[in-house]
């Protein structure tokens, strides 16, 4: 089985890709953005590649390019696209998968799926990224319960910015 990791956060635009771009160059790994919201600007896929000088071939294709730069549910909803669970399974690499997901924990992928589900099924660790501005001391022990409460291994946490 491959080697894997979640890179999440408490919010989004808290710096998760650069993290996982980090993350991806230091392991000598492959990066996966299983669903990428927004296409007119550079993706996350293409700000690890640039960020962490990660060949495109490290870079795995994600399982949906949705084009409205919104939540993934609502962002697939105006794009007129069905998020299949079974379309987000882990791809197998012969070096570390380092996975990043979009927004926090709970951000929806269908009106009844959210990124936390897909991780619990997973079940590989998870890097929690918090700002470390106001709202941290909240955002953080909310998200470690979302994910203590579906029993996901959180393999550490890194806070993310000036404080």
């Amino acid at each position: 089985m491959t080697e894997a990791c979640v890179v999440t956060g408490t919010d989004t635009g808290i710096g998760k890709t650069w993290f996982a771009a980090a993350l991806t160059q230091a392991l000598d790994g492959y990066y996966w953005k299983p669903v990428q919201a927004g296409l007119e600007e550079e993706t996350d896929s293409q700000a690890v590649a640039r960020l962490g000088g990660i060949s495109p071939a490290r870079i795995i294709p994600e399982a949906y390019r949705l084009k409205t730069p919104a939540s993934p549910h609502l962002s697939a909803s105006l794009d007129c696209v069905s998020v299949a669970p079974e379309r987000l399974s882990l791809p197998e690499t012969d070096h570390p998968l380092v996975v990043e997901g979009a927004g926090g924990l709970l951000v929806p992928l269908t009106d009844r799926l959210l990124f936390a589900d897909v991780f619990a099924r997973w079940q590989i660790p998870v890097i929690l990224c918090a700002r470390t501005t106001l709202g941290t001391i909240n955002h953080t022990p909310l998200s470690l319960e979302g994910l203590k409460h579906r029993a996901l291994p959180a393999l550490g946490g890194a806070f993310l910015g000036a404080g």
